[in-house]
């Protein structure tokens, strides 16, 4: 998942990036307006955290270009330490997603982020279908030629991960940290306790060999091959 980040802080823009990069996502940064609406123009960006008082165009004039002139639809975030109600509606009234005023914890901060790209994905992709696999997002529903898995709350946010990364190897720190809480310290091999249970579940329904293993970096889903 990429993210931009748009703040003048220069500390706190490589600290929030730092942090958000070890969570595994891809972050791109900006620390003025105008640079990041390039970017922001030039790449497709899963969330943007937008500080609110920036050099030259501020952080709602940003956010205002972005949904009336451009009718872009991507999360943002404001931060800022102007943490007055009358700020707050002012930036959920331009079309803001969520408002985090400063001094933030980078957990809370990270929370949210994967909450508004999850309402996101929901919105935009209901029904995912990846081979003989399809996921019914507004129920949270795996199944196999309409018939439902009979899978866990874990083992469907596992599975969940790996439908809409397809391709992607995600280690196994990585799949804690997205999908365990936040100060969990996982056993070493809980993961692949996991990973043995849904390919179990997977192979009662037919469903062979999606799930590769790739020894030294985690798992993922295999990519499908082209047959036409």
């Amino acid at each position: 998942m990429k993210l931009l980040v748009v703040e003048d802080e220069k500390k706190l823009l490589e600290n929030v990036a730092a942090f958000l990069e070890r969570k595994g996502f891809l972050v791109d940064t900006a620390q003025d307006a105008e640079d990041g609406l390039d970017l922001a123009l030039e790449r497709n960006y899963d969330c943007i955290i937008l500080d609110v008082i920036l050099p030259g165009m501020g952080g709602y004039e940003f956010c205002r270009f972005l949904r009336e002139e451009i009718g872009s639809d991507v999360p943002i975030i404001i931060i800022t330490a102007l943490g007055e109600i009358d700020s707050r509606i002012e930036g959920l009234k331009i079309g803001a997603d969520d408002y985090l005023p400063k001094p933030f914890d980078l957990r809370e901060l990270e929370a949210r982020v994967r909450a508004l790209i999850r309402r996101n994905q929901l919105r935009s992709e209901p029904v995912i279908r990846y081979g003989p696999l399809t996921y019914d997002s507004r129920n949270c529903v795996f199944s196999c030629s309409k018939k439902e898995l009979s899978l866990t709350s874990r083992e469907s946010s596992i599975l969940e991960l790996f439908l809409r990364n397809p391709g992607t190897v995600f280690s196994r720190e990585e799949i804690t940290d997205k999908i365990w809480e936040t100060g969990f310290e996982s056993r070493s091999n809980i993961v692949d306790v996991y990973i043995r249970y849904i390919r179990r579940k997977l192979e009662a329904a037919g469903i062979l060999d999606i799930i590769q293993t790739v020894p030294g970096k985690g798992y993922g889903l295999r990519r499908l091959r082209d047959d036409g």
